[in-house]
Parts: C-alpha cells; structure tokens; sequence
C-alpha cells in the first residue's frame, strides 16, 4: 500500500469512528454529515469523497474481498461448506480486531430502518463477490445461479447470527454462532426434502 493509499484509509476509518460514535450518542437522524465531519476534523466534501452517502458511515467495510479471497481458497467441496467456513474466518478476524467498533455498527443496522434496507444491497454486493470468486468473469447461467442461490442462503443465516451475537452485547463467539446458524439452515433443508433430488413436479403441475 503506498503512502497516499494508507493515508487515505486513515482519514476513512477516523470518519467512520467518529460517525459511529456520533450515531451513537446522538442519534442517526439527529446528526448530519456536517456534524461528523466537524468532529472528524475534515470537510464534507471529504466525508463524501470517502463515504458517497450517510448510510455508507455505516455501512462501508473491507470484507467482501475478504470473504472472496477466503471462499477462493477453500478447497474443494460442498458449496455450503466452502462459504460458510469462509464467512466463519472472516468474522473471526473481525470480532478479534475491532470487536467494540463492529458492534456499535451493527446495533445501528438493526435499529435504523434506512440501514436494515441497504443492508440487503451489501448482502448482495458480496454475494456478487463470491460469485466472482468461485465462477470467474463467465459463468453459465446455471453456475452462476447455484453459486448465488447458495451464498444468499448463508448470507441470511450469517445476518442472523450476527444479531445473536448483538444481543449478547458480542460475548458468544460471532465464528461459532455463524457455524451454528449454517447448520441448522442447511439440516433444515435437508430434513425437509429440499437438498436432495426431489421431484418438484408430478405431471399434472402440482407438487407431490
């Protein structure tokens, strides 16, 4: 990373703190992008050349081409498996490092209903990533469906997990209850008949 690019992650991550900490505190609806960018020491126009938009104060992380590259290197196997041991290691990392920070972040998600909705395009941005990842720039349409069917799949089950881990005020272990939240979506599945080769039609169009 050059000099200009550390420089410019640390003018990003100090806006976000403060933004946090201000939301926080204050409120989401009560403090605009002017007060974050007081209190960061900077101008607005560098709050939006950094964050586009007030919800990405929130909602601006590094770990979708994290969890990419940690899906791309899961060996072989189970399509389930490989993501969901992926997002286990990228939420281990995270928890680890800035425990305190994620969880202000997510407590505003959950509570903010303009965040809870832009939450789903970030859910989609990272499948979008580890579709990347697993099918290159080319995937038929059936790859490219089961890879994004499946990666929506954990991603949902990850998110539920993630507000588990925010109602224990982060004291579970976020790794363990996204493993926990995979394996009871996907035994689900599979007890219900959906992950085996089930016919999904009978000749008059009904199901069986």
């Amino acid at each position: 990373m050059s000099l200009r690019d550390r420089q410019r992650a640390e003018t990003r991550l100090l806006v976000q703190e403060h933004a946090i900490r201000l939301f926080t505190e204050v409120g989401y609806d009560a403090t605009t992008v002017t007060d974050v960018a007081a209190a960061a020491g900077v101008s607005a126009m560098t709050v939006y050349r950094h964050f586009p938009t007030k919800e990405d104060l929130v909602l601006y992380d590094e770990y979708d081409p994290v969890t990419a590259s940690a899906v791309a290197a899961e060996p072989p196997g189970p399509l389930p498996s490989r993501i969901g041991r992926a997002l286990e290691a990228t939420a281990a990392l995270g928890s680890s490092q800035e425990k305190a920070f994620l969880l202000a972040r997510l407590r505003l998600m959950i509570s903010v209903p303009a965040l809870r909705a832009r939450h789903l395009d970030n859910q989609y941005a990272t499948a979008d990533a580890i579709v990347a990842a697993l099918c290159g720039p080319s995937p038929s349409p059936e790859e490219e469906f089961q890879v994004r069917a499946t990666a929506m799949a954990c991603l949902g089950a990850a998110h539920v997990a993630l507000v588990r881990w925010a109602e224990t005020d982060g004291e579970a272990d976020l790794a363990g209850l996204i493993r926990e939240a995979l394996t009871k979506a996907f035994e689900y599945l599979a007890l219900d008949g959906l992950a085996a080769n089930r016919p999904t039609s009978t000749r008059s169009g009904r199901r069986p």
